[in-house]
């Protein structure tokens, strides 16, 4: 009896424990959301004395497929349309990131270039220009790289992604995040039209921002994701529909470029993962390969899934692919017609790209001019107002000093930054240096150097 009451007295316990545990998680996530909705609501606040901005970049890594047109390019279209003041950028910079052929890099810019304008994107409404082309970028990446930390990068979890095959990590590659919240914030943009994939990198702009406007006095807006069209983000592999389509897949027939002949679309399509139910119908949980395609013949037909699943219920699945295969095919026609003329015409597509490159520049000049002023970069005659330098850096200073006096061979590992994934190299290095320095026996000099007697000069 005994022993039965102290089991019970224990399950008590552990169920008091469990519940208790379970409210403090709960009240911490109340906690959370209330100093999020908090911090939003003064964001807005903030950000009515900017105008509505619309900035989003994208990389010249080869052809668009269909998954990017409906996601980002047709999105792009629309904003513009609505009369929004928007810019667009061929961030080429991000692209050095890995190591690239410059001929096909090249090729690649004046493709995007002529993929933009064939979309719909229109030099008149729009800023379209090359990064590379405006310095203003890179200048205000290296002021934003002084204020960021190494812990606060080690967070974000594309470069685990990107170097994850890599021997050898580009320092570019670490720090990308960084030159992509000064693309943002050089021109002062409030919407940024992204893929969730990029949440994190635009939580990383907003921290820039408060910092900077938290030091320096109100510069920056903080700017909030737009998120890409959500029907477009579900195109999956035409080969495997568990995953998004993507123009890095290695089966070829798993995506659909928008620069594919008629022909090879059609195949593709035909030869698009399904299942074994004739019927057409729209359950992407159960049946995702035909719920990919019925995705993909409502978006380029501009026509609700209900509808286009009711018009295919008299077809079976093989008949279907056809149908999608010609709508595919009717609506990119026109769009790869329009890139090949531009690419025929590159001294015409140059030169849309430096009058957008001008209007680009004559913001960000502007911008960063008053950057500078306020950090106290340059010779301006106006005497930046005077802050209080953390008291971070000057205990840093202490420890480099501290650090300075040690021995060589007295070095920590704990006492480095050390970027991800080099750790172990470091490790590594150490253990070798160790070891070397153990290999011969410490020794004094006076007692194993002697001066033999008859080398002793006498003295008269």
């Amino acid at each position: 009896m005994r022993r039965l009451s102290l089991q019970k007295m224990t399950l008590a316990r552990k169920v008091s424990a469990m519940i208790l545990r379970r409210h403090l998680m709960t009240s911490q996530v109340s906690k959370s959301s209330t100093k999020e909705a908090m911090q939003s609501k003064q964001d807005d606040k903030e950000n009515q004395k900017y105008p509505r901005k619309i900035f989003s970049g994208i990389q010249p890594t080869g052809q668009l497929h269909l998954g990017n047109y409906l996601g980002a390019l047709q999105k792009w279209t629309e904003m513009q349309n609505s009369g929004d003041d928007v810019c667009y950028c061929i961030v080429d910079m991000h692209s050095i990131t890995i190591p690239q052929n410059p001929a096909l890099l090249r090729e690649n810019i004046f493709e995007m270039a002529a993929t933009m304008f064939a979309c719909g994107l229109n030099p008149e409404k729009s800023t379209i220009y090359v990064q590379s082309t405006v310095k203003e970028h890179a200048e205000l990446g290296w002021i934003l790289n002084c204020m960021c930390t190494m812990a606060r990068l080690g967070h974000l979890p594309q470069f685990k992604e990107k170097s994850r095959n890599l021997k050898d990590i580009p320092l570019g590659l670490y720090v990308y995040p960084v030159l992509q919240a000064a693309d943002i914030m050089l021109f002062k943009a409030t919407h940024v039209p992204v893929g969730e994939d990029q949440l994190q990198h635009i939580q990383l702009t907003q921290h820039l921002s408060r910092i900077f406007n938290t030091k320096y006095g109100a510069t920056f807006p903080i700017c909030h994701a737009v998120i890409e069209n959500h029907d477009a983000a579900r195109i999956r592999s035409l080969r495997n529909p568990s995953k998004k389509m993507s123009k890095s897949d290695l089966d070829t027939k798993a995506t659909i470029n928008i620069r594919d002949p008629p022909e090879v679309i059609v195949e593709k399509i035909k030869k698009a993962v399904t299942d074994f139910t004739s019927d057409v119908t729209y359950e992407p949980n159960v049946r995702p390969g035909v719920s990919n395609l019925v995705v993909i013949h409502s978006m380029v037909t501009n026509t609700p899934i209900d509808k286009v699943v009711e018009e295919a219920k008299s077809i079976d699945t093989g008949r279907y692919k056809l149908r999608v295969a010609d709508a595919v095919v009717e609506h990119l026609k026109p769009i790869r017609l329009a890139i090949d003329d531009h690419l025929q015409r590159k001294d015409e597509l140059i030169q849309l790209l430096e009058m957008g490159a001008e209007k680009a520049r004559q913001v960000a000049q502007e911008n960063i001019v008053e950057i500078k002023q306020k950090i106290g970069l340059g010779i301006f005659q106006t005497i930046p107002q005077s802050i209080e330098v953390s008291s971070d850096l000057e205990s840093t200073t202490s420890t480099t000093k501290e650090n300075q006096e040690q021995q060589p061979g007295e070095m920590k590992i704990e006492d480095m930054s050390i970027v991800p994934k080099q750790k172990l190299r470091q490790e590594k290095k150490l253990n070798t240096t160790q070891t070397q320095q153990n290999l011969a026996p410490k020794f004094k000099l006076k007692d194993s150097i002697q001066t033999p007697p008859s080398m002793v000069k006498k003295v008269s």
